[in-house]
């Protein structure tokens, strides 16, 4: 289950820095900042999956723990090329992670014994989900950083993270509300005598997003306002979504529990 938020966050946030025009609007700090903590979540996916491997219940788990260590691999190289001053070669090498990355997520959800289909888009909406709160949150401290960087791409990260909460949402209600669907759950896990330990999760998950989803909204009026102290203003509001994204997504997989 962290294997998996580590997984989607990891895909998320390399997803963003290199889809996005960040490339020509910050400085390349930022990509060291960001890819050292996309490098960190890689390895992270990679120890939690491989000490929660049981080959008898997941026997494809053993790709997605190989996939991980090879995204922590790539980030690692694209990180090094630019220390070494060559920047061409190191976008090239992190564009390349992202696709390697929506693999590694491909393994992992056909890894959770559930529909290979569900599975995956639930994963990629998380991935986008939890990207835009970790990038927005690290890209409002590089602004403390660069004073002169607009706000043309924090604007750009409070939207995303607005449309990552609808689509969030989206997969949620697509793996059902209210239902025990990892095939381990049963009532006696419950919390609620109606429900199952997953179901309740679910409900739980989707409040949390939804608390997000507001947390979005703020962000996006407090960048509205012309103080310079508005973009701190937005990433203390970054800090809170963290918080709710992080819970969202930790209790949304409580369904792949075995």
């Amino acid at each position: 289950m962290v294997a998996l938020v580590l997984a989607e966050t990891a895909a998320g946030g390399a997803a963003l820095l290199f889809l996005t025009p960040m490339w020509r609007e910050v400085r390349r700090g930022f990509f060291f900042l960001t890819g050292g903590v996309v490098l960190a979540l890689a390895a992270g996916t990679a120890a939690a999956a491989a000490a929660g491997f049981d080959p008898d219940r997941a026997p494809g788990g053993s790709l997605a723990i190989t996939l991980a260590v090879a995204l922590t691999g790539a980030t690692l190289l694209w990180i090094g090329l630019m220390l070494f001053r060559s920047p061409a070669a190191a976008r090239i090498v992190g564009i390349a992670t992202v696709p390697l990355a929506g693999v590694m997520l491909w393994a992992f959800a056909r890894a959770t014994g559930e529909s290979l289909v569900l599975s995956f888009f639930q994963l990629l909406a998380g991935a986008l989900f939890t990207g835009a709160v970790l990038d927005g949150l690290l890209l409002g401290h590089w602004y403390l950083t660069d004073r002169k960087l607009p706000r043309g791409p924090i604007l750009r990260m409070a939207w995303l993270l607005i449309g990552a909460v609808a689509l969030e949402a989206l997969a949620l209600l697509a793996g059902g509300l209210g239902e025990s669907a990892g095939p381990g759950s049963t009532a006696s896990g419950s919390l609620n005598p109606l429900l199952g330990l997953a179901g309740t999760a679910s409900w739980i998950a989707l409040g949390m997003v939804a608390c997000t989803g507001l947390i979005g909204l703020f962000i996006f009026l407090a960048l509205r306002g012309t103080r310079p102290t508005a973009v701190q203003s937005a990433t203390g509001f970054f800090y809170l979504a963290v918080i709710t994204a992080f819970w969202a997504e930790l209790t949304a997989k409580l369904r792949f529990l075995p």
